[in-house]
């Protein structure tokens, strides 16, 4: 990815970690454990990737997020040792077809058909964790044609990044080359074709996709 290949295992995302997006939202309770779902390891689009607005949906929102590559794997990983297991750390977007999660959501149905399809993963060059702090606090944010949408601080989340790891390798046995977008801070709206989105955390390198017409 970026200024060096990193062969993707499995794509993780943890679901509802922001107190804020909780509410926005209007679901769940936020005190409830983490949950996780997955996309499909071809969803993952680099940085400067044209992303066909996709099918099925009339609602295609962003959702901005610390992206933790995992170098060494394992299972029942402990808190206190979890970034021992951490390669780097990146910017991605989770793309979402809000209208088929909601339908899902509401049906008690898996989530699949509004958060794994093609180019629904984008992230940004990873840094290396040796030359990038271990995130606790910092901003994250993203962009639309320039307009600033989502402001947070990775410090909101309610999960941390050893909590997280901790608690997926509790579900699965973790591997060389997983992702794991760890959630989104408030503010996630709708894009169109030709809107440019822009994603940043301090101390990473920006994810910048744009949005092109549906594919024929």
């Amino acid at each position: 990815m970026g200024g060096g290949f990193f062969p993707v295992r499995r794509v993780y995302c943890v679901g509802r970690n922001y107190v804020d997006h909780i509410r926005e939202m209007k679901e769940a309770d936020e005190r409830d454990p983490p949950f996780f779902f997955q996309k499909p390891r071809d969803a993952v689009v680099a940085d400067g990737a044209l992303v066909p607005y996709p099918p099925l949906t009339s609602d295609f929102q962003f959702e901005v997020e610390l992206v933790i590559a995992i170098g060494r794997g394992g299972r029942d990983i402990a808190v206190a040792n979890a970034h021992d297991h951490i390669w780097g750390y990146a910017v991605g977007i989770d793309l979402t077809r809000r209208d088929r999660q909601r339908d899902v959501r509401d049906l008690r149905l898996p989530w699949e058909v509004g958060k794994s399809f093609d180019a629904s993963a984008p992230c940004g060059a990873i840094a290396p964790a040796r030359e990038a702090r271990h995130f606790r606090n910092c901003a994250i944010t993203l962009s639309v044609n320039g307009t600033e949408r989502q402001r947070g601080d990775i410090g909101q989340m309610i999960w941390n990044v050893p909590e997280v790891i901790a608690q997926l390798s509790k579900q699965v046995a973790l591997g060389a080359g997983d992702l794991i977008y760890t959630g989104t801070p408030a503010g996630v709206g709708p894009v169109v074709p030709g809107d440019l989105i822009t994603a940043h955390i301090d101390g990473l390198p920006s994810l910048t996709i744009a949005i092109t017409p549906s594919e024929a």
